[in-house]
């Protein structure tokens, strides 16, 4: 067992985040000024020394982690387990669209890590499957792996990761564009995740 830190960066601002849209697995692009949020944040990431960027297969997450591996010649790997939660007949909604269709049903979602939309996954579902990717990392050679990913999974994952109790998963906050979330493990807590960051970022 090598991995000894993760970040888990999200994406940058999409054309979905613009119009307040809900994304899940719909392919959304980034906006300039996502373009520009990735560029911003490869110097602070490069101070991690990823040994390897593992990228979600949704458009915006690839092309937020592509930005960094251009940039400092990082491998880049794909899997499609990091993918956004599948938001079902939501998707392409806004918030105030979901509301008046069914009331009360987002806010189920935003407190209940097992409930998931009409034909959706629930944040219990993603992080069982994004929990599969580290287990495969911890096979591999590399110590710090950035996951380029969505704030709902990195949310889901962070709770599974610390052993948090998932009635507490909805406590952690929300992910910004292009900030990303520090998880490191110490051996003196035989080999346990502990936070060291969230939800840090580049302003300006």
């Amino acid at each position: 067992m090598t991995l000894r830190r993760l970040v888990l960066w999200r994406h940058g601002e999409t054309d979905y985040n613009a119009s307040s849209r809900m994304q899940g697995h719909l392919d959304s692009a980034l906006t300039e000024v996502g373009w520009n949020q990735a560029r911003f944040a490869v110097p602070a990431l490069a101070r991690f020394s990823p040994d390897l960027v593992v990228a979600s297969d949704l458009r915006r997450a690839t092309d937020t982690a592509t930005v960094f591996v251009n940039a400092t010649g990082v491998p880049l790997r794909i899997d499609k387990r990091l993918r956004e939660t599948n938001l079902g007949s939501w998707q392409g909604m806004t918030g105030a669209e979901v509301d008046e269709m069914s009331p009360g049903a987002r806010t189920l979602w935003q407190n209940d890590a097992t409930w998931a939309p009409p034909g959706g996954e629930s944040r219990v579902e993603v992080a069982a499957r994004a929990i599969e990717v580290v287990a495969d990392l911890d096979k591999g050679d590399e110590q710090t792996v950035i996951l380029g990913t969505h704030g709902g999974l990195i949310t889901a994952l962070t709770g599974k990761l610390l052993g948090l109790p998932v009635e507490n998963w909805p406590l952690l906050g929300g992910i910004g564009n292009c900030h990303w979330t520090v998880l490191a493990r110490r051996e003196s807590t035989g080999q346990a995740w502990r936070l060291i960051a969230y939800n840090a970022g580049i302003t300006g």
